[in-house]
């Protein structure tokens, strides 16, 4: 329900505040109260060098580029709910990654990269993704699309990098690494305020900051290390109906004829996808350490 509801919130946002900007705000002062917090419960942020660098990799991955890409796709003029249906398609990516390493896919999971593909096309198609005939801008698609593929990439390298024991540790420093980059790269391209910022966005702000940062992304950083990656996947069935749901009814953004067919294959796709990936042998959650075990305490 987080995650799915992160995608309308970044859009008011957004709204109001340059994307890279504000989404590079939320993860640095999301790690930083990470940072002020752990230590006073006993956990030390002191890492290697290969920890550190492994945290930032994964940071760039999963945050910045996601988040940014994201953001600005919304911005182009990609709706939330499409957003959403769009980084839906992961285990999709996953699937194709695991294949290019060797792994031989299930014929079920090639349908469903296949029926995938096609509710993709859907989406993109004129008058798909708007009321007015135009359709979902491309640029806004492959930006999206994008952003989709490098979290599908982080998630499925993420047991071959070097991080820290304490996945708490690890998320804030991913955190802000993250956060970092995103600030740098917004006054590298120049972005600036054009106009006041509503309260509506500060409110917005703050729940990226608390619940989609250090709730939402921590959660999915255990998960990661506890459970295997076809079930931690299928958080893409539940965050494009919450996100449309949530466009739909607070910013009128159109349900249309392609959105729900287009949308309706991706989520088919995934569910093949994941269904024949969770058949295969191997998959128990990897072993973790009694204090990665303690980490939600």
């Amino acid at each position: 329900m987080i995650w799915g509801s992160g995608y309308f919130v970044i859009r008011l946002v957004i709204d109001d505040a340059p994307p890279l900007g504000s989404m590079g705000a939320r993860f640095l002062l999301a790690g930083a109260l990470m940072a002020l917090v752990l230590p006073a419960r006993g956990r030390s942020l002191r890492l290697a060098w290969r920890e550190l660098v492994g945290a930032a990799f994964l940071g760039i991955l999963l945050l910045a580029c996601v988040n940014g890409m994201t953001s600005v796709g919304q911005l182009i003029g990609v709706t939330s709910g499409v957003t959403a249906l769009l980084v839906a398609m992961v285990p999709l990516w996953i699937c194709i990654y695991r294949t290019m390493s060797g792994s031989r896919p299930r014929n079920l999971e090639l349908v469903g990269v296949g029926i995938g593909l096609i509710g993709l096309a859907v989406l993109v198609l004129p008058g798909s993704g708007d009321s007015d005939g135009v359709g979902t801008p491309v640029l806004g698609v492959a930006v999206v699309l994008l952003s989709s593929l490098c979290w599908s990439f982080g998630s499925w390298i993420k047991p071959r990098v070097w991080l820290p024991g304490d996945v708490l540790v690890s998320a804030t420093y991913q955190l802000l690494a993250a956060g970092a980059l995103m600030m740098s790269a917004s006054v590298v391209v120049g972005e600036r305020l054009s106009g006041g910022i509503s309260v509506r966005a500060w409110v917005a702000f703050g729940y990226l900051v608390v619940f989609g940062s250090i709730v939402g992304f921590t959660a999915y950083a255990w998960l990661l290390n506890h459970a295997p990656l076809p079930l931690v996947a299928t958080h893409a069935y539940v965050n494009p109906v919450v996100a449309v749901a949530l466009g739909t009814t607070f910013l009128a953004e159109p349900i249309t004829f392609g959105v729900v067919l287009g949308g309706t294959l991706v989520l088919i796709s995934v569910a093949l996808v994941v269904g024949a990936q969770r058949q295969q042998p191997g998959g128990a959650p990897n072993e973790s350490s009694t204090e990665e075990s303690e980490a939600l305490d």
